[in-house]
């Protein structure tokens, strides 16, 4: 059985699973109540509470639930699912990565602390002038696509009327993204302004952050280079000599 309940007002939706869940529980209840609330708010932040294991979806289900999530693959803006489940959880573990929005696991008995995540702010992306030619972009904590939202106005702004500029880019503070999306998104925004990148600095301790710089090197010909977590000031100083 599924129940779908409109919590939260438009763009919250949430649904709670019961076993046995069938077919029809998709096609009668859940695709539509998911297609009027993405119509809408376009996007919509759903919480899943699934009250039972792989075993108690029938074939038809488990069909209907792949083909409702590819054909709302851009419709979630966040997903929270709860589950008591050890095998769902592996399988959201798993695949969770792999959308494009930002996917937690709760327990049962979390349900709440759910609600508060889809509500929640995950981090926050802040850009600010250095001085004339050096510009620091610092992002903090887990983002997903929202918080991209007006980032690339805001650049944009900031690097009006100039022809080249130098980039810190601070992770002392970052703890990745929520989603293939957000991933999508920063590229996005990074990429705006490459041609015009004199160098970039990467501020951080995390492993994969030196090789970005290396990346950065090769795919987009920017004379990066990698500091860490205490060199921040080591860093800017770095792209001010190459402004």
């Amino acid at each position: 059985m599924i129940e779908v309940i409109e919590a939260g007002g438009p763009g919250f939706l949430e649904v709670h699973m019961t076993a046995p869940i069938t077919e029809s529980d998709y096609t009668d209840v859940l695709t539509p109540a998911i297609d009027h609330a993405i119509e809408q708010s376009e996007n919509i932040r759903l919480l899943v509470k699934l009250d039972g294991g792989p075993g108690d979806f029938t074939a038809g289900a488990m069909w209907q639930d792949s083909r409702m999530g590819f054909k709302h693959w851009r419709g979630f803006d966040r997903c929270a699912i709860a589950t008591d489940d050890a095998t769902m959880k592996r399988l959201i573990s798993v695949f969770g990565v792999l959308m494009p929005c930002p996917v937690a696991l709760f327990g049962l008995s979390e349900a709440e602390d759910a609600r508060r995540w889809l509500r929640e702010s995950l981090g926050s992306i802040q850009i600010d002038a250095v001085d004339d030619s050096t510009v620091c972009v610092r992002l903090m904590g887990k983002l997903d696509s929202e918080i991209y939202e007006g980032k690339s106005e805001d650049l944009d702004n900031l690097l009006a009327g100039k022809s080249q500029f130098g980039l810190v880019i601070d992770l002392r503070e970052f703890d990745g993204w929520q989603g293939l999306g957000a991933l999508r998104d920063h590229f996005a925004l990074a990429s705006a302004h490459v041609n015009q990148l004199t160098r970039a600095a990467i501020v951080g301790d995390a492993g994969w952050q030196n090789m970005a710089s290396k990346v950065g090197k090769h795919a987009f010909g920017v004379n990066a280079q990698h500091f860490g977590a205490d060199d921040f000031d080591k860093a800017v100083a770095w792209v001010q000599a190459g402004a």
